[in-house]
């Protein structure tokens, strides 16, 4: 049995928990730059890395065409430095 044979609500609940870790380990890797945490700079992006990953994972599971997936990604990529620039 695969990823793929989980029911659609189970992946779309490990997607959201997986998304709340990144948010939570970007956090905490603010809190290291500004020495508001014990925990080191090296491995709070270690870990945010690491949830990075469990994103792309579950987001692969929900939508298996990782080409479509890198597409969109790279139009929002240009339209998020378009913005930059702009401003």
């Amino acid at each position: 049995r695969g990823i793929s044979d989980l029911p659609l609500q189970t992946v779309l609940i490990q997607f959201a928990e997986e998304c709340s870790e990144a948010s939570q380990a970007a956090l905490k890797l603010v809190r290291s730059m500004h020495g508001d945490t014990p925990v080191s700079e090296a491995e709070c992006r270690s870990r945010l890395l690491e949830e990075i990953a469990d994103v792309y994972v579950t987001a692969l599971a929900l939508h298996p065409d990782r080409m479509t997936i890198e597409a969109i990604a790279r139009q929002k990529a240009k339209r998020w430095e378009r913005r930059i620039n702009e401003s």
